[in-house]
């Protein structure tokens, strides 16, 4: 559970940077997203947890 929380933790730190450093550009970055069609959203949320499985296979010794 410990892991868990850290893991939690961390994402929320590196979700949170480019909202403190550049939010006007974030805000665009989202406004633009939105315009994108829900297949490009879908793939891109799979190979982003893909990657994030990946990821977590190779830290734990896979």
């Amino acid at each position: 559970m410990e892991k868990l929380m850290l893991g939690f933790g961390l994402m929320l730190v590196f979700e949170g940077v480019p909202w403190f450093l550049s939010p006007e550009r974030m805000r665009r970055f989202v406004l633009r997203l939105s315009t994108l069609p829900e297949g490009s959203l879908r793939l891109t949320g799979f190979l982003s947890m893909m990657a994030g499985l990946l990821v977590v296979y190779l830290a734990t010794g896979g």
